[in-house]
């Protein structure tokens, strides 16, 4: 298995080495790294340097290095935003299968990747679970909600992130690009454009019913909740035709509704 993780980057501070760490530590599976940095200002390019020095043994200027199983590499410049430093990455990516891991976010183990592999090789995309921990101190909140269904496909998302972006590994083959109309939520339309392009081609999708990742609480979608929930709309008017839309929107407001007031609701 050749997997290119890419993190994408902005004076994350203290928030990268443990992510970094986490794709260092991974077993048994080829793995390129590519971080993507915005002209961070805090320090971020010492500390993607010193990575680069932990792989190799030396300084490292965004070229290709080789420590054992995995190639590093980084580049960081001004972007247009969060899903262009993205599209960078995936430019910049060689491998068969691609992860994208924010900053703050680990790998849940470090056999994560080899056992995916081992349990279906032949699988064009793999997903599973995702642990919500807190920005401070990393103590574990509960499984990201909802949990992912059994059986993905592109209608599955009509309810909106029906699985952790972080928690989504596929075939580079059938990734495309990220839609830069969208700010907030286009990773929401980029998945369904790959879950399409794999049902076109009729390529299995494999779910590992576990944790596969530890997300970080908090991000860009629920900060600016209004904004993502306009922008979300769109994106789903777009895919699902408006009448569907109008429904399922129905039910993710209701939805919203229910988990702010019972306990453990999905």
């Amino acid at each position: 298995m050749y997997v290119s993780v890419i993190t994408v980057t902005y004076n994350p501070g203290d928030l990268l080495e443990p992510t970094m760490q986490s794709v260092l530590g991974q077993e048994g599976v080829r793995l390129d790294y590519v971080v993507v940095d915005g002209s961070s200002k805090d320090g971020t390019v010492e500390r993607l340097r010193a990575f680069g020095e932990q792989v190799q043994g030396e300084p490292v200027q965004g070229e290709g290095v080789h420590g054992g199983s995995l190639v590093y590499r980084w580049v960081s410049e001004p972007d247009r935003g969060l899903y262009d430093a993205m599209n960078k990455g995936l430019k910049m990516a060689t491998g068969d299968y691609v992860l994208f891991l924010n900053v703050g976010d680990t790998l849940a183990h470090s056999r994560v990747l080899v056992d995916l592999w081992a349990e279906a090789s032949d699988a064009g995309a793999y997903y599973g679970q995702a642990m919500v921990v807190e920005s401070v101190g990393g103590r574990e909140k509960g499984l990201r909600r909802p949990l992912p269904p059994p059986q993905l496909n592109s209608r599955s998302l009509r309810f909106g992130m029906a699985v952790c972006h972080q928690a989504f590994i596929v075939g580079r083959a059938w990734t495309p690009a990220y839609d830069l109309q969208y700010r907030i939520c286009a990773d929401i339309d980029w998945m369904i454009r790959c879950l399409q392009a794999l049902e076109k081609e009729k390529v299995r999708i494999h779910f590992a019913d576990r944790v596969l990742v530890h997300f970080l609480d908090g991000g860009l979608s629920s900060q600016r909740r209004k904004v993502a929930w306009r922008e979300r709309y769109r994106i789903l008017h777009r895919h699902y035709g408006l009448l569907n839309n109008l429904l399922n929107h129905g039910w993710i407001g209701l939805r919203y509704i229910l988990r702010r007031f019972v306990p453990n609701f999905g």
